[in-house]
């Protein structure tokens, strides 16, 4: 996909051709180093050594693949120099980005819809917006496409689409997961295609099919449906997405790139904005729908505990919630007037974080604290005490705003999922 699939969907251009290709093998190669480098600091640094594995090596491809999303919007435009000192960068904040959100507030993405496609989109639009040439109009006939130049980006596509399904469930855990990520996403892009070869032709004034659309548009709905793959999305969920994201992104195209170009001063090659941008936003809203969704019924019991870490312990409400006094906290009150921690409840809280967080790449899900959660008759299911002393040592400061003022010991990683376990959304 990084290579070749890519890399020949920028040969689109008569003219720029052997720039595709060529420069997409450079900065792929010089970003898999930086990123192994960089991601190995941050995650898998053990007493002075880097451990490298397969998924290592799939890691780095990713940040790769955010990188060679924003090469899109500067094909024709950018010297190899220029793009592998913008590689230089965006790998750099790539990697300290996905450490926050993976490793610090434990998020879950598993296609990477917020932290690969729109970190990449908006990263690659920011720099064509800086490097703005407004002679640019002059060479339209170079950025035109020919016969061969779009049959050698239908290349690309075809890559692309068969092995987006891998793509997206690659870091998935094995069994259910990933076997829920490959259906999902094979179901939204075939999906995808149909929608956006009726609107090419429909929005065209002789019926025709423009390539543009067939090459770029058939792929968003591997790119909406990436947050929420593993998710119980359900197949009807997949062909809903792949359905409305392929409109969006034709839509995108005939009427969006045009604007952005025209009055904001952005030169969207390849129309990065509309294949991975907006997508990756409707990937991000995805999410929080399903995960507002999920429960116990749909996973069970051990699959709630695995996919969201989410205890089904708390299934009993305590005898006071509107004046509850957590084990050496304090005296707290709850926001909400009824208990909200039953396993049936918690996705809806799960949402509002996602909603708002999908510009960072965010999608919330919590995971268990350190060490698991206690046994049975050791304040286990029948204990709601220890439960809430867990959920208090989980407290941080994002959290902290109603209840503690005191910084966290745990910091910013699980707590943050924890501390919406006592919020109810309405």
């Amino acid at each position: 996909m990084i290579f070749v699939g890519f890399g020949f969907l920028m040969t689109f251009l008569q003219r720029y051709g052997y720039s595709g290709v060529g420069f997409n093998f450079l900065l792929a190669a010089f970003g898999i180093q930086w990123a192994l480098l960089l991601q190995g600091w941050l995650h898998c640094y053990r007493e002075g050594y880097i451990l490298i594995g397969v998924e290592n090596l799939i890691n780095a491809d990713f940040c790769v693949g955010s990188v060679c999303v924003a090469f899109g919007a500067l094909l024709g435009k950018v010297s190899p120099i220029q793009l592998l000192i913008m590689t230089l960068f965006q790998v750099t904040l790539f990697s300290g980005n996905e450490f926050i959100l993976l490793s610090l507030l434990e998020v879950k993405d598993a296609g990477g819809s917020m932290t690969i496609h729109t970190f990449g989109a908006y990263f690659g639009l920011t720099v064509s917006w800086i490097l703005y040439r407004p002679n640019l109009h002059h060479s339209k006939q170079p950025q035109s496409p020919v016969y061969h130049s779009d049959l050698f980006a239908m290349i690309g596509t075809l890559f692309l689409w068969i092995y987006w399904p891998s793509f997206n469930s690659a870091v998935s855990s094995h069994g259910d997961a990933q076997h829920r990520a490959a259906i999902n996403t094979y179901c939204s892009l075939a999906a995808c295609v149909l929608t956006s070869v009726a609107l090419s032709s429909a929005l065209h004034k002789k019926g025709k099919l423009d390539m543009v659309h067939i090459q770029n548009a058939t792929l968003a709905g591997g790119v909406a449906v990436g947050t929420a793959a593993e998710m119980m999305l359900m197949p009807y969920g997949s062909l809903i997405v792949g359905f409305s994201s392929g409109i969006i992104s034709t839509l995108g195209f005939v009427y969006l790139k045009p604007f952005l170009e025209s009055r904001l001063r952005i030169q969207d090659t390849c129309g990065i904005h509309n294949l991975h941008g907006i997508p990756g936003i409707i990937g991000g809203i995805t999410g929080a729908v399903t995960a507002a969704f999920a429960n116990s019924a749909v996973y069970g019991e051990e699959g709630c505990l695995n996919t969201r870490g989410l205890p089904s312990v708390l299934s009993t409400p305590p005898s006071d919630p509107q004046n509850l006094k957590l084990p050496g906290q304090g005296r707290h009150r709850l926001r909400r007037s009824s208990w909200c921690c039953r396993a049936g409840n918690t996705g809806a809280r799960q949402a509002a974080p996602s909603l708002v967080s999908w510009p960072w790449g965010v999608s919330t899900l919590p995971s268990p604290p350190p060490g698991g959660l206690p046994e049975s008759g050791e304040g286990g299911a029948g204990d709601k005490a220890s439960v809430l002393q867990v959920l208090a040592a989980g407290s941080l400061p994002l959290g902290s705003w109603w209840s503690h003022p005191e910084k966290s010991r745990q910091g910013w990683g699980w707590g943050w999922g924890w501390t919406q376990a006592l919020l109810r959304g309405n």
